[in-house]
């Protein structure tokens, strides 16, 4: 089940919700809410459930041994663990395909279901534990309560990525004193995902289905835009719709994206988009590799680790994995003043520089694989050929749609003050946002396949 769908806006969301305030207390709040996680889990991966509900019981019981007694080797069963469950549903069959490259060996390659949102929820165990032996937070008691954290439906499937710390006193104690101001968060973001991120979508998967030799340099970069477009504000919508949920059950959440399409560097931009992925990987492996304390060449290893681990993180691909690569070689170059990005005056300069490097790098991300990648992008410099594709697909309303993309992409206090107190314009937008649903099947939600 996703949030934009027709059976979780007009099914599951009002009928929990109510159930939800209707309950007498805080207790059969979360147990209530903890049943309902499981079940919206359970409509797309009933058989996924259990292993959840297993995972969530090994972390539990290591946080309780390390409370009592910390001890690095329970760590280390945890890391294990949690990395191996992930490495096995999400890595092995990619890490069969690789020796399959070596001579003479010609293993079965397994066929592996990924389970929705296993990236985020071991994400999620992992920084629990880790987070009890540093001492940052106390074990929880409870199963449930910790079930509930892992499971919570607002952010199970795509995030944003909640660290225990966060969220651990609002489990035992929260009102529902935001409820307004999450409706309208989460129709933003419904707003965001159907009638600007699916049109988007539409293009870009209708270019990157054909074969780059075939397209022109003018069909190769409105495909790029649009993928560019289509990932931020699916992504974006979707975080701002976990985050509306959240509120209206007494949830806050922290922010997962500040307008990163704004952002005047790699460095900059990596403080903007997926905040919660990029501050984790921060915390829980960049500063244990040393960060930036044990001299330059040390700190440029540690970068490229980190984005090496976050190229993996988006999925077995080599285009991932390429992708974060290159986002670390942006970086380290920025770092060490070899792209002077400091010394340029021209915030105008800056901010076209970081949107070229982000949008041919998504290309390399969104291909197939990486022949496709590359021939993709020579294209876009290259292809002078005739190609009527573009004025196929663009009509007066994708012109309109890009528009205000345009303008919600980067930061405007007028925009964001019409977000927050136009209730008419909040109506409107649901109008619009159901009505496209129901018109339209074509309804893909990128970050769920992570």
């Amino acid at each position: 089940m996703i949030f934009s769908s027709i059976t979780f806006l007009f099914l599951y969301l009002p009928v929990t919700f109510i159930v939800y305030i209707l309950l007498p207390n805080l207790k059969l709040k979360n147990l209530f809410l903890t049943i309902a996680s499981l079940l919206f889990y359970a409509w797309g991966e009933p058989i996924y459930v259990f292993l959840m509900l297993i995972s969530v019981f090994f972390n539990w019981k290591i946080g309780l041994l390390l409370e009592k007694k910390p001890n690095v080797k329970l760590v280390i069963l945890a890391v294990i663990l949690n990395i191996g469950l992930l490495f096995y549903f999400k890595y092995y069959s990619f890490f069969i395909e690789l020796l399959n490259l070596v001579p003479f060996i010609n293993l079965s390659i397994p066929q592996i279901r990924l389970p929705i949102g296993i990236s985020f929820f071991t994400f999620q165990a992992l920084s629990y534990v880790i987070d009890i032996s540093r001492g940052h937070c106390m074990a929880q008691k409870s199963y449930f309560n910790l079930l509930l954290y892992i499971s919570l439906f607002p952010q199970l499937i795509a995030g944003p990525i909640v660290k225990y710390y966060d969220i651990d006193k609002q489990i035992l104690n929260r009102k529902l004193s935001n409820v307004s101001e999450g409706i309208q968060r989460f129709i933003y973001g419904l707003s965001k995902k159907v009638l600007i991120a699916n049109n988007m979508a539409f293009i870009a998967d209708t270019i990157f289905a054909i074969h780059p030799s075939e397209l022109n340099i003018i069909s190769t970069w409105v495909g790029a835009i649009a993928y560019l477009f289509q990932i931020y504000f699916d992504f974006s919508g979707y975080s701002d719709m976990a985050i509306g949920l959240g509120k209206m059950f007494g949830f806050e959440f922290r922010e997962n994206f500040n307008y990163p399409l704004s952002a005047i560097s790699i460095k900059d931009f990596w403080r903007r988009w997926h905040i919660s992925l990029s501050t984790w990987f921060k915390e829980y492996l960049y500063i244990p590799l040393g960060g930036n304390r044990n001299g330059a060449r040390r700190t440029y290893v540690n970068q490229m680790i980190v984005f090496l681990a976050t190229g993996l993180w988006h999925g077995a691909n080599l285009t991932f994995l390429v992708w974060g690569i290159f986002h670390g070689i942006f970086l380290i170059l920025e770092t060490k003043n070899i792209i002077p990005i400091e010394k340029i005056r021209s915030k105008t300069i800056k901010h076209l520089y970081t949107l070229l490097v982000v949008t041919l790098l998504f290309v390399i991300f969104r291909a197939d694989n990486l022949l496709y990648a590359v021939e993709y992008i020579k294209q876009m410099f290259t292809g002078f050929n005739m190609n009527n594709l573009v004025y196929q697909l663009i009509n007066p309303y994708i012109i309109l749609i890009t528009i205000i993309a345009v303008c919600i992409s980067f930061k405007s206090s007028i925009i964001t003050n019409i977000m927050k107190s136009n209730y008419i314009l909040t109506m409107v937008l649901l109008f619009f946002s159901v009505l496209s649903l129901a018109s339209n099947s074509y309804n893909p939600f990128i970050y769920f396949r992570f």
